[in-house]
């Protein structure tokens, strides 16, 4: 029996653990899948589950998040940081009735905002045991912000067939705290037109599973911090 909730019946589903994988469909640069964020997470979301044997059960992506600063690239799809919320809310307190723990596992960074929201509404509400982790490694690491070497490592890793490494070109290398008030006010576009922020150079599938090593270790003790159960 697998890991996952949509391959169970409903016989088969036993109090568990929900790892809800939260991603984006956003550009990544000219060399990388739409749905990077979504994989980035829902391999984060298969590792912690497998940590947890039949505890954990992880549910299909909600694979659209906010993503406006994208929205100058065709292809993505940005819902809005007030809908993500919403579905989120709305999730959790439909999944609590069954599920012992509903966690969110996030793979964009512009979802942030709406998952901390929908969480501390959540806990308060009912007490509901919910909480949520960002897909990321340890502070030794070096993170480019945006399809740069680290996403690029991480796809490597997961779908090469998926990236296209001869496209892959150097954008903004910045400091994303030096990028942000254009970012928000004017959009990945005016700062970075392949929509790249970092350099993909160096990228490789190694350091790409070294990376997801981190995160998985990083989400395991931020869960078990949060008080979502014996990570």
């Amino acid at each position: 029996m697998t890991g996952m909730l949509a391959d169970r019946a409903w016989p088969e589903v036993e109090r568990p653990t929900l790892l809800v994988p939260l991603g984006s469909l956003e550009q990544h640069g000219p060399h990388l899948p739409l749905d990077t964020d979504t994989r980035i997470a829902h391999a984060v979301a298969e590792r912690l589950a497998a940590t947890r044997g039949r505890e954990a059960l992880v549910a299909p992506a909600l694979a659209y998040g906010s993503s406006g600063e994208h929205d100058g690239f065709p292809g993505t799809v940005s819902i809005g940081g007030e809908a993500l919320r919403s579905v989120l809310l709305e999730y959790a307190r439909s999944a609590s009735a069954w599920a012992a723990t509903v966690v969110f596992v996030n793979g964009h960074g512009g979802n942030a905002e709406a998952v901390r929201q929908a969480v501390a509404t959540l806990r308060d509400e009912e007490a509901r045991a919910v909480a949520w982790t960002p897909c990321a490694p340890d502070e030794g690491w070096t993170v480019d912000a945006h399809a740069g070497r680290t996403e690029t490592s991480l796809l490597l890793h997961l779908a090469p067939e998926h990236v296209r490494l001869e496209r892959a070109v150097p954008g903004a290398r910045d400091p994303l705290a030096a990028l942000l008030p254009r970012l928000r006010r004017d959009g990945v576009r005016a700062v970075s037109p392949s929509g790249v922020l970092g350099d993909p150079a160096g990228a490789s599938a190694e350091e790409g599973a070294a990376l997801l090593d981190a995160m998985v270790g990083h989400a395991r003790r931020r869960l078990a911090e949060f008080g979502a159960g014996p990570w």
